[in-house]
């Protein structure tokens, strides 16, 4: 039921839209952010969130130099990406969840239960890779279908950071498998 509502109300904004597009001028159209375009920003501001969080347990409880190095790197680029996020919702009037999802939330419970273990360095880095794939999948579709500029902007500008994480994390596992 909550679904139907969610497609009928989507519909029912992207018929508006349309119909009030004609009317708008055109860089007014592209400075709205369409719901996809909100959605991708808190979406990509939990995850710099949880990239934070969980880069700084790998520095504090990883047992391998490059996993530590690795969660360096990741607690500093997302907090600069998420600087940029943080003033790009605000100027677009999204407001941005305060916390990772309970998702992200239990899957960075799931990795520091093993804390202390040989097998923590493995559970944190195969979690960054299931996540920066993730991210990678929700820029591109952001690239591809989203409606304001500025949002597909940053979204072009982070993949090839969200990239280079994913290399650095594969080349960590082969280090250390």
């Amino acid at each position: 039921m909550i679904a139907v509502r969610r497609i009928a109300a989507t519909a029912t904004l992207a018929a508006l839209t349309a119909l009030a597009a004609p009317m708008a001028a055109p860089s007014a159209l592209a400075a709205t952010p369409g719901p996809d375009d909100a959605s991708f920003l808190k979406a990509i501001h939990q995850g710099n969130l949880e990239e934070i969080e969980s880069g700084t347990n790998a520095g504090r409880d990883a047992k391998a130099a490059c996993t530590k190095k690795v969660g360096a790197i990741l607690v500093r680029d997302h907090t600069k990406l998420d600087i940029g996020v943080k003033e790009l919702a605000a100027k677009l009037g999204v407001t941005l969840p305060t916390a990772p999802s309970p998702a992200q939330r239990k899957a960075i419970a799931a990795v520091q239960a093993k804390a202390g273990t040989s097998g923590y360095d493995a559970a944190w880095l195969k979690n960054e890779d299931m996540g920066h794939v993730e991210t990678l999948k929700l820029i591109d579709q952001e690239v591809s279908t989203g409606r304001n500029s500025q949002v597909r902007a940053a979204a072009q500008a982070a993949r090839p950071v969200v990239a280079r994480h994913l290399e650095l994390i594969r080349a960590c596992e082969r280090k250390i498998s």
